[in-house]
This record gives C-alpha cells, structure tokens and sequence, in this order.
C-alpha cells in the first residue's frame, strides 16, 4: 500500500497488475507482461507515486510479490534478473519509458550487508521518460525467502534527491520482507 512506503504517496491508475500475468524482459530488451509460467503461482505488482508538486517531478515506485512452487524457481528467477541487466544494460519499461546504464549486484545472506534475505541483489541506472525527460535516478531491490520473491524499484524525477526515492524503496521493502516473513511462519 503507497502508506508503507512514506508520507505523500497515493495510488497510480493503474494501481494493480494482472495477477495472471507477470514481467519478462523480451530478446529485444522491451519489458512486456507475459500469461505466468507453470513454475508461479502469482505475481501482483502494484504502483504508487508521490505525486508532482512545487516544480518537482514525481517519484514512482512500483512493488512486486512473486510466489514460486519452490524455492528452486524463486533462485532461478533472481538468476535470471541478475543476468538481464548483463544482457540488456539498456532497457525500454514501457512506451515512452526506458532505462540505461544498468548495474546489478546480487548477496546471498550474510554477504554485503544482507541480513535479512536468503537472496538480495541489486540493480541501478539512469531513467528517462518522454513525458519528465531525463535522466533521473532508477534503483531497484529484490529480495527472495523461500519460494518468494519481492522486489521494490523507485524512479526519481526533476527536483528529487535519490535519497528521497531510496528511503522510499527501504521503507517498502523492510515491510515486504516482514510481510512475507510473518505469512511464512505462520501456523498452519
């Protein structure tokens, strides 16, 4: 929900995927929305903003909870996103929208300050928009537990420093993770 992700952020329209659809980057670098392989369960992303005001732009953040049959897929899925920034260090979003110069860094537990997954990495670049122009600061993180995955990525705008967007995608994602941690111990 846009409150978990601070003060200021609402619903973007629209503010939920397709759960029978998820996210796959194409041979061309072009995301598309493709029907979920037989190794996911679901997959929602919803979208929220901190909308323009006072000159500055807006800061986008979209969420994404992927559940995998097993743990095995949910590994082969952070593969998987760690290799697309290797192959396509350009990528276009949607229309209109694209990123460059990405960057991905991936931590099992333990590793680089990882605490709180069994598997984090991480992705940065530059982000350009037809409509707020560019660059602008692009982050993303995505962690997995168990057959889970859980990523939280921030698009800056005009006049937006990358620590407002940053403490924006810590904060979804210090509560995605608690999320996911209580369902999964929970008593069956």
């Amino acid at each position: 929900m846009p409150v978990d992700l601070g003060p200021g952020f609402v619903k973007r329209n629209p503010y939920e995927s397709d759960p029978g659809f998820w996210p796959v980057l194409n041979a061309n670098c072009v995301w598309q929305r493709e029907p979920l392989p037989a190794t996911v369960l679901a997959s929602l992303t919803r979208y929220s903003e901190v909308p323009a005001e006072d000159g500055k732009g807006p800061i986008r953040i979209a969420a994404v909870v992927t559940v995998h049959r097993t743990a095995t897929a949910a590994d082969w899925e952070m593969a998987e996103t760690l290799e697309e920034a290797l192959r396509c260090p350009d990528q276009q979003l949607r229309q209109g929208e694209r990123i460059t110069d990405l960057f991905s860094q991936s931590s099992a537990y333990g590793d680089l300050a990882n605490i709180n997954s069994e598997d984090a990495l991480t992705e940065s670049g530059k982000y350009y928009s037809d409509e707020l122009g560019g660059p602008y600061y692009y982050y993303w993180i995505q962690n997995r537990l168990a057959q889970v995955t859980m990523a939280v990525v921030g698009r800056g705008a005009k006049g937006r420093t990358e620590e407002e967007v940053d403490a924006a995608i810590l904060q979804g994602t210090g509560r995605m993770l608690n999320l996911a941690e209580s369902e999964l111990e929970a008593p069956e």
